[in-house]
């Protein structure tokens, strides 16, 4: 039996190609190799081009930035544009008017038009810094937003993981019961705080059986009170943003880690937690922003900063060196203080994540 494969080697006859009907044909198809091979030109051969020889795709012009109608560089700060507009309105202006006046002589007496407002360049700050006071309340206001912030992220943590491990309706009730505390004003709870912890008539004192304690006269029993309050509306927004984050890390990693024998917490510490850094992250920096500046809470519950000014933060201390002492180019200088502070953790925060080569 002959070997189909080897026709296409074959010359054709004299009298035309094989299977084309003409003298010598065979009646046998060509292959499409041998198809192709007869329609190539000749070296050298000149002509009009085959018919089945595609000419190429053209090719897509490639535009250059700044010509009119195309994207270039500028184009993602024209769509920002709007949004920097409006920053720059709320924030930008406000923050140089709060260190335009920390720099001025600016009491009641400028204010009502009395006396003549004169600069005083870093004077204001000088006074801050030798003021055994201030240094006292900034320590204050450091380990008090910095013990929020750690059980902030304790108690949004725990409950995110929480919220993993329960059924439908436990965890639906528990979303709300958190939402409905974070939609609370900070008025509003700090006022109900204060009667849960009454020493008259709130309730929490006679299920402790600690009689008539007062929460708010002693120093450290008040910031405790006041923690608690801040870590209740604050937990809510560590706790939804971390379990969206939890379920969307792939269930195949988790499996994997169980079936190699880590406990809940190793799988936390060593799988979940690297994965949802950039997430801590976000609810990190920002409850330190909350926590650092916490006003409402402290002035509520406290009545105004405490006994002889003993819970003193620094958001209260600016109030009251502005609006009570009438010194407002001080209080502008405290804001200027604390918006420095917060960005240099922010930014120190940022930095070490950049060096473990986090993607932000």
């Amino acid at each position: 039996m002959p070997n189909p494969y080897a026709r296409k080697f074959r010359e054709p006859p004299a009298g035309g190609p094989v299977g084309a009907g003409g003298s010598g044909g065979t009646g046998v198809a060509p292959s499409p190799e041998a198809a192709a091979a007869s329609a190539a030109p000749l070296p050298g051969a000149t002509g009009p081009r085959s018919p089945d020889r595609r000419s190429p795709a053209p090719r897509s012009r490639t535009l250059r930035p700044g010509l009119p109608g195309t994207p270039g560089r500028w184009t993602p700060w024209l769509y920002l544009l709007p949004a920097l507009l409006v920053l720059g309105a709320l924030l930008v202006y406000p923050v140089y008017q709060l260190g335009l006046i920390s720099v001025l002589e600016y009491t009641q007496a400028q204010v009502s038009g009395g006396e003549p407002t004169t600069f005083r360049g870093l004077a204001n700050y000088t006074a801050l810094f030798t003021d055994p006071q201030f240094r006292q309340v900034l320590l204050a206001t450091v380990l008090f937003a910095a013990a929020c912030v750690v059980t902030t992220l304790a108690v949004g943590c725990a409950l995110a993981v929480l919220l993993t491990r329960v059924r439908a309706l436990p965890r639906l009730v528990l979303m709300l019961a958190a939402l409905g505390a974070w939609a609370t004003p900070a008025v509003t709870g700090s006022t109900v705080w204060v009667f849960l912890f009454d020493p008259d008539l709130g309730p929490v004192n006679r299920l402790l059986g600690l009689g008539d304690f007062s929460w708010t006269y002693g120093r450290y029993s008040a910031f405790a009170l006041v923690l608690m309050e801040v870590v209740w509306c604050s937990f809510p927004f560590v706790m939804v943003t971390v379990y969206a984050g939890i379920r969307a890390v792939p269930t195949e990693v988790l499996e994997a880690a169980a079936l190699d024998g880590a406990s809940q917490w190793r799988i936390w510490r060593s799988v979940t937690a690297p994965l949802l850094r950039p997430i801590l992250v976000v609810v990190t920096i920002q409850s330190i922003i909350w926590d650092f500046k916490v006003f409402t809470q402290i002035y509520v519950m406290t009545h105004g900063g405490g006994i002889a000014g003993q819970n003193l933060v620094l958001n209260v201390y600016a109030y009251q060196k502005a609006f009570a002492s009438s010194q407002y180019s001080l209080g502008a200088a405290i804001g200027v203080v604390m918006l420095l502070i917060l960005l240099a953790v922010t930014l120190v925060y940022l930095r070490l994540l950049r060096r473990q080569g986090e993607e932000l």
